[in-house]
Order: C-alpha cells, then structure tokens, then sequence
C-alpha cells in the first residue's frame, strides 16, 4: 500500500481531530496509507517539525491543501512540506477548492489592485507586484506540483490516475 503524506493546515482547524479521521478513511478507502501531521504526539516545535520531516521522508507522494490560509496564499508549513517533498522526488498533488487566480486572491483579501500601464503589471495598494501569470497560487507552488480543483477526494482520485491507469 503507498504511502500518501497529507499537508496543510486543516490541523489547526477547530474541528482539526474530526478532519483527520475523515481525511485517513479517505485514503485508506482509496488503496492508500495516510501519514496525518496530527497523529504525531509531539508538543515541541522541533519535535513536530522533525516528526513531519520523517512522514515525508517515509511517504511515496504528498497532497497538499493549497488553499489559502489567514491571507491570498497557502499556508506557510503547507508550503515548506511541498517544496521538502519536490526536492525528495515525491509526487505532489494540490488541491484548491476552485479556479481562482493570484490576482483575484490579494483583490479578495487585500482590496483593490490596479494595472500600472507604464510597466504593464498588476500592483497592490502598496505598490508592490502581483503575479498574473492566470495562476491559482504562486509560481512556485502552481509549477512545481499538480494543482488540481476540488478536495481531498479529488486529489485522490488524481493520484490514483497518476499511479494505476
């Protein structure tokens, strides 16, 4: 049975023990051994961040809730486990509620952007960048893994494409 690590920030939601339970039966009803962050008894920052290192290291592929987390982006830690898996080779799917792209994003969380038709790019109220590159999140993640739409489910379902058709 493979090994799927499970990312994102779903363990600091208030129902947090609940998801994880729905989230293992998910994958073990699909073929797959889940390796949940949550299942670790550690309480340290080191110890967490060294047990997820290691259910990382043991998976086959990752799938990430990639959907955006106290602000446009996805969450930090989530981030971090996906660019660890690439660098190790792993298999990573994301997964993101709908399409949406980075500029819709920062508009739904930050307010209003405007195109400086001087350099022909997109900037926030503070006049910093943003990408349009009709990407869900940042490059870095959108190009990296497979992003898909929908839940954990579909991801799923993707990842038993990948592997068995």
């Amino acid at each position: 049975m493979k090994k799927v690590y499970l990312a994102g920030p779903d363990v600091f939601a208030h129902n947090a023990t609940e998801l994880s339970e729905q989230h293992k039966k998910l994958c073990t009803a699909h073929g797959f051994q889940p390796l949940h962050p949550a299942d670790a008894a550690q309480t340290t920052a080191k110890d967490i961040y060294n047990a997820n290192i290691a259910l990382i290291k043991s998976a086959d592929a990752v799938l990430a809730n990639l959907n955006p987390f106290r602000g446009a982006e996805a969450d930090s830690g989530t981030a971090f486990e996906v660019g660890f898996a690439i660098a190790l080779g792993l298999p990573v799917i994301g997964y993101v509620d709908g399409p949406t792209t980075v500029l819709d994003q920062v508009k739904k969380f930050y307010g209003p952007i405007y195109l400086d038709e001087e350099q022909n790019k997109w900037l926030d109220q503070n006049e910093n960048l943003v990408e349009n590159f009709d990407l869900p999140m940042n490059l870095m993640l959108a190009e990296s893994c497979e992003i898909i739409y929908g839940g954990l489910l579909e991801a799923i379902i993707q990842l038993q494409r990948r592997w068995y058709d």
